[in-house]
């Protein structure tokens, strides 16, 4: 394994504190585990900056760790090509992949700007955490044109909520799993889907939509589960469950309805 995910990652992982137990609570809706997740992150002092947890993807104790065994597996492990929510928790995530030499494919906050693409070949080492980051990453950042969208050899999301099932809950908007319908829309195969977690964001059970984006695996700062099983990846965008107004405010799926 390359330098840069090796490097104190014994004396990182034997420091760090025994992770929390995975909640077996079901619940009988996603805002309800999102609800518990949130809290209990907060209460224990599992959450990460920025805060408060509550109402995004919530950062963790832990994210770097959890970055660091996602690339351990493959395909993350040999992948050349990702796509990566922007979101704080997901930072390790980004820079990691940079460092490895994988290009990184980030939607743009609620689709708005489509996609951007991070190539390691033009960021200088010494700019590449700065690259990972949402904002101070714009600099590093390029437009890609949804017909120029490549392949992807897998993607990472970030979760509120996940169970060892592979359902997964986000903060209640849909983007991540809008993102993936449009990668099938375009005509990508689907491929793995990952997300980094604390193993306090891991619960028992709770609803799950047929456009939610399948997991296939979760990682946490202690351990790596491999859904054994994963829901059936959705063949394109619902139109149905897009309003008018979600059409208005991203430009992208105004084109894809009309068919380029």
């Amino acid at each position: 394994m390359p330098t840069v995910l090796s490097r104190k990652r014994q004396s990182r992982r034997s420091n760090r504190r025994p992770a929390a137990q995975t909640a077996v609570r079901r619940f009988r809706s996603k805002a309800a585990a999102r609800r518990f997740v949130w809290d209990r992150l907060a209460k224990e002092g599992l959450a990460a900056f920025p805060f408060p947890p509550q109402g995004r993807i919530p950062n963790f104790v832990g994210a770097r760790e959890a970055a660091e065994r996602l690339f351990e597996i493959e395909p993350w492990k040999s992948a050349k090509r990702i796509k990566v929510n922007p979101d704080a928790p997901q930072r390790p995530v980004r820079e990691l992949a940079l460092r490895l030499g994988i290009t990184v494919f980030i939607p743009t906050p609620r689709l708005r700007g489509g996609f951007k693409k991070l190539d390691p070949a033009r960021i200088p080492a010494e700019r590449i955490r700065e690259a990972a980051g949402l904002s101070s990453g714009a600099a590093w950042a390029e437009d890609v044109a949804l017909e120029n969208l490549p392949h992807m050899d897998a993607i990472v999301c970030g979760s509120v909520a996940v169970t060892k099932g592979g359902k997964r809950c986000g903060k209640g908007e849909g983007y991540s799993d809008l993102e993936y319908a449009i990668l099938r829309e375009l005509g990508h195969p689907p491929v793995p889907v990952g997300t980094t977690v604390h193993d306090s964001q891991i619960v028992g059970d709770f609803p799950r939509d047929l456009a939610d984006l399948p997991l296939s695996m979760i990682v946490t700062p202690s351990r790596t589960l491999r859904v054994r099983k994963p829901f059936p990846a959705p063949a394109g965008l619902d139109w149905t469950r897009l309003t008018e107004e979600q059409l208005q405010a991203m430009p992208l799926l105004r084109k894809l309805k009309k068919g380029g």
